[in-house]
């Protein structure tokens, strides 16, 4: 049943998808709410926002490193590592991106964020399914793939979000399914039950940037997203020292 499971979810979702059609990016997407300079940056702030990924992707790192010696965290390294990584691009590809708004550059934006989703669920996966290092290989793929698929379509057409929401939304959904499932430490549900509560703030504030911004005015939902998405890689980050130190390492 706990191989069954994940495949049979995905099939369903994925089904969903192509029955609902192509999802075109929302119109005016480059149009930022903030779009103050400092310092000479351009919409400073939902570009120096993106520093927090770099800390928390290094950090991240250095963690995975010191633990490549306790065989106790094999399964799971591989995926954290991934998803470290990809914190540490999402700061240089959504900070290069936010410089200059435009498709050319949102590539490098969205490719980091589609990594992050296929190193933690491949985590998740391996440990709870029980499946090999194949998984990674074929989340990581499709996380490229489906970010490939959006530009693609997106030369020809409107362009084609449908496989890289597909990326995004199956850790939302496997990653809580597959813990309960599996008889997961209740600590570790809570690490990640609070991780994807920040990652869902973070695309309710991305909706609404103009109407934050507004209220606030120091701060913009877009800006918001990036220090919500920050928290929500940290705690993922916190999670795992805590198996490094559970593990010894």
């Amino acid at each position: 049943m706990r191989r069954v499971l994940p495949w049979t979810v995905m099939a369903l979702v994925a089904l969903a998808m192509a029955l609902y059609g192509p999802i075109a990016q929302l119109e005016h997407y480059h149009d930022f709410a903030d779009k103050r300079a400092w310092l000479g940056i351009p919409n400073a702030c939902d570009v120096l926002s993106n520093a927090g990924f770099a800390v928390v992707g290094w950090y991240g790192l250095v963690l995975v490193r010191r633990s490549r010696h306790n065989p106790a965290l094999d399964v799971i390294r591989p995926g954290y590592t991934v998803f470290f990584f990809a914190l540490l691009l999402t700061a240089f590809g959504s900070g290069w991106y936010h410089l200059m708004p435009d498709n050319d550059r949102l590539i490098w934006d969205r490719l980091p964020i589609a990594l992050l989703c296929a190193g933690i669920l491949s985590a998740v996966w391996r440990e709870t399914v029980g499946d090999g290092r194949w998984v990674d290989v074929f989340w990581t793929v499709l996380a490229v793939a489906s970010v490939a698929w959006w530009r693609y379509t997106d030369n020809y057409a409107t362009g084609d979000l449908r496989p890289y929401l597909f990326v995004q939304f199956m850790p939302l959904l496997l990653v809580p399914l597959l813990q309960w499932r599996n008889g997961t430490p209740l600590r570790e549900r809570l690490y990640f039950g609070a991780a994807i509560g920040c990652y869902v703030l973070a695309k309710a504030a991305e909706l609404l940037d103009y109407q934050i911004f507004q209220h606030v005015e120091y701060l913009s939902g877009h800006t918001l997203k990036h220090l919500a998405s920050v928290l929500a890689g940290l705690i993922v980050t916190l999670n795992f020292a805590h198996r490094k130190r559970e593990a010894g390492g």
